[in-house]
């Protein structure tokens, strides 16, 4: 991660942050906001359902699995 990148924890204590001062809402366009996008920019080649990188096998209902059969 580069020095100006924003990490997902970073933008995450931001957000909780911006929500107790707003009642719970994160407005649109907000610092928060845009730093939640930022986040999540950062990971490049990461899709949200890969495959395990671990070496085990995936658990169930994750998208690399074959649908079930009906």
């Amino acid at each position: 991660m580069s020095k100006n990148s924003m990490s997902k924890a970073a933008a995450a204590r931001i957000q909780s942050s911006t929500a107790k001062a707003n009642g719970g809402v994160v407005p649109k366009g907000s610092f928060a906001a845009r730093a939640q996008s930022a986040a999540s920019q950062s990971v490049p080649n990461s899709p949200p359902n890969g495959p395990s990188k671990t070496g085990n096998p995936s658990g169930g209902g994750r998208g690399n699995n074959p649908p079930k059969s009906k």
